[in-house]
């Protein structure tokens, strides 16, 4: 008997590609790899719930063009501009598109792409440590990466493979547990293991108000707290080498995104907390001319001057920022106020729950909560959706078509 091609492997090896170049933090391949994606997949439909999603983007988007209409910036910086701001748009889009095609397996396509990502990014590591001998934890970072969204939701969705339908045997379970596990934890990023906690705790269904949840958040929360106080007052150096570069991480992480007075003449305060200095100048630098601004932003191509020239993560030596770790002040830059509300909104809207008695629908509508809570801890110190690496959004798509799916044949096989 011929064997058939499998009509779902060339969308699964596109996602598997439109996922892994975001490994390459070369962001205008980012940007062409996934429009061309877009471009080979067109549908001739789309639902309205997916316009729904979109539309918060699009007004975001919409309302820094009009301010921008009123400002004189160069050509370059507002193209440059324009494809940042509409990455979330093609996201999840993209990811949308390439679940919407035959028997896509969405879970297996996850797993296994991480599974990729995975074994490159520990070969890469075993590179750096014979070639670069790596000798501590910025170093470890500098060459393999520093965060590994994608494998941490690989991880997850593993620990709940009977609640998602996910048929691996046992034994591959394992390896891919021991493979993934072991790149994710390799990125040692804070955030990575903060996502991991909330998209699990979710998963269990703990944020809903019952007596067990109480229970289960008021323990875990009095041990993380017991746990960090324990850190805090270690004494632990910001130059550390392996597990003492982390506790320092871990050490100053609830400060650096919030503090409100920094020392710009102190290096190390400085460094440090960089991310709070961002929000305090970008308030004060929008803010100061006038409500119009404070309201619809400065616009495309608007900069953030941070009084120095600095060395950024792509190597590039700059003062003007065009984007901030902060997403939410990053779109308050650019659209304002109305913009900010917009990315609240359609965080929120993530996060609502499609009424269904379908157990999977259920189990994903469950995993967009914690993806929603997730999200604004991942807005607020790291871009969220519009981190030039992220593929978040190409995962959202993703689900949210599977779910509309799952739901829609849920509906058929209730009809009489």
């Amino acid at each position: 008997m011929p064997s058939t091609f499998p009509r779902n492997l060339p969308y699964q090896i596109l996602f598997a590609l439109c996922v892994s170049v975001t490994y390459l933090n070369n962001y205008e391949l980012t940007f062409a790899v996934w429009f061309c994606a877009i471009l080979l997949c067109l549908k001739k439909s789309y639902s309205l719930g997916l316009f729904k999603y979109l539309a918060f983007f699009i007004g975001i988007c919409l309302v820094a063009a009009v301010s921008s209409l009123f400002r004189n910036y160069e050509m370059f910086v507002i193209i440059r501009d324009i494809t940042y701001m509409v990455k979330p748009i093609l996201g999840i889009l993209l990811g949308y598109q390439l679940c919407r095609n035959y028997d896509i397996k969405p879970f297996h396509t996850i797993i296994y792409t991480s599974l990729f990502i995975g074994i490159v990014h520990l070969g890469i590591l075993l590179y750096s440590a014979v070639i670069y001998r790596i000798i501590n934890i910025h170093e470890l970072r500098f060459y393999g990466g520093y965060f590994g969204d994608f494998e941490f939701f690989a991880l997850t969705f593993l620990l709940f493979h009977k609640e998602f339908g996910i048929d691996i045997s046992p034994k591959r379970r394992r390896w891919l547990h021991i493979i993934i596990g072991l790149s994710a934890a390799m990125y040692v990023s804070r955030i990575n293991f903060i996502q991991f906690f909330i998209i699990w705790l979710a998963l269990k269904g703990y944020f809903r108000i019952t007596r067990r949840a109480i229970i289960v958040m008021g323990t875990a929360i009095t041990v993380l707290c017991s746990i960090y106080a324990v850190i805090y007052n270690m004494h632990v150096t910001r130059n550390g080498k392996g597990v003492e570069a982390f506790l320092y991480k871990i050490k100053n992480a609830p400060i650096e995104a919030f503090k409100t007075k920094i020392d710009e003449d102190d290096y190390e305060d400085f460094n440090d907390n960089y991310r709070s200095f961002e929000n305090i100048i970008t308030v004060k630098q929008v803010t100061r001319e006038g409500w119009v601004t404070t309201i619809f932003g400065k616009g495309i191509g608007a900069r953030v001057d941070v009084g120095r020239q600095m060395w950024t993560n792509d190597l590039e030596f700059i003062r003007y920022v065009p984007t901030l770790h902060n997403a939410f002040m990053t779109v308050f830059l650019k659209s304002g106020l109305i913009g900010v509300c917009l990315c609240v909104w359609f965080l929120i809207r993530l996060g609502k729950r499609n009424p269904t008695e379908d157990p999977l629908v259920i189990k994903l509508n469950l995993f967009f909560v914690g993806m929603a809570i997730f999200m604004v801890f991942a807005h607020w110190v790291l871009m969220g959706f519009y981190l030039k690496t992220d593929n978040k959004s190409i995962l959202v798509g993703f689900l949210l078509c599977y779910r509309e799916m799952a739901a829609r044949n849920f509906r058929l096989k209730q009809k009489p």
